[in-house]
């Protein structure tokens, strides 16, 4: 396969249109069949791909390049997943406002070419595959959180979750409700990840004020659930964080999969197993 052939399946599997603007190819390649897949692959990684006879580096963080400075043009996907929940489109606008504007100026510090410019030296193909494979994890939740009636408990959610991803269940970190109760009703869920990172506290409360009462987060900032749960804590409104890592891996096992399919030799590094 190419790099070109492997970014156009995981574009396929997530039911994207076009590359969002965290996901890239950094140095592209041809003939690949041994690939070597993590989270993070930077320079210790890089270095060891090489090393060990690897065709291919494939992150799903960014590593540089046009992806690590079109952050906050993948942001403004939440706005997407908060009208599509019923939150009125300009609340949802004025809640990803401020951290767009932090994306765009922060963009220009980052050192941009310090990874694909060690692949180029290596002579290794290197690219990343962002919030496509976030959004194949963000739709096997929503398929799951829909298998449940609104009238069970944020517990139940908790439950179901753990029984249908061996990723949560293997995981070192568990599912947490960091605002609300475990036996709170679920209510109306909405599955906020797949937009580059956490809505923060603006776009919870966007989702709370509008009629959803379970948002799913993967992290979250301590302050902003603090904040969060001081003002919807006692209000029947619940916020579960799902873990980094394991949430991560709960999208990037089955594009994995699918490689290994198209006969290519997949290792994974740092992955929580499904």
């Amino acid at each position: 396969m190419t790099t070109e052939e492997i970014l156009k399946l995981a574009l396929e599997m997530a039911g994207l249109p076009e590359v969002p603007a965290d996901t890239a190819i950094y140095v592209p390649g041809t003939g690949i069949r041994k690939v070597l897949a993590a989270i993070d692959l930077e320079g210790p990684e890089l270095l060891f791909a090489k090393e060990r006879g690897f065709d291919l580096a494939l992150a799903h963080h960014p590593g540089g390049g046009t992806a690590a400075l079109g952050m906050d043009r993948v942001f403004d996907r939440h706005v997407e997943l908060m009208v599509n929940a019923g939150v009125p489109e300009a609340v949802a606008r004025a809640a990803v406002s401020d951290r767009l504007y932090e994306d765009r100026i922060a963009g220009p510090t980052r050192n941009y070419d310090r990874l694909p410019a060690l692949a180029r030296a290596l002579g290794i193909a290197y690219m990343n595959v962002h919030t496509p494979l976030d959004e194949i994890g963000r739709r096997r939740m929503a398929e799951a959180a829909a298998e449940l009636p609104p009238e069970a408990t944020v517990a139940d959610l908790v439950a179901h979750f753990r029984s249908r991803f061996g990723e949560f269940r293997h995981a070192l970190t568990g599912i947490a409700c960091v605002v609300g109760e475990a036996q709170n009703r679920l209510g109306k869920v909405a599955i906020a990840h797949g937009a580059g990172t956490n809505g923060g506290y603006p776009v919870a409360k966007a989702y709370f004020d509008h009629g959803v009462d379970t948002v799913v987060y993967i992290h979250v900032a301590p302050g902003d659930a603090r904040r969060l749960a001081q003002e919807y804590g006692g209000k029947g409104k619940n916020l579960v964080v799902t873990g980094h890592i394991a949430s991560d891996s709960l999208g990037i096992h089955p594009f994995l999969a699918a490689l290994r399919e198209r006969g290519l030799e997949v290792v994974d590094l740092g992955l929580v197993a499904p």
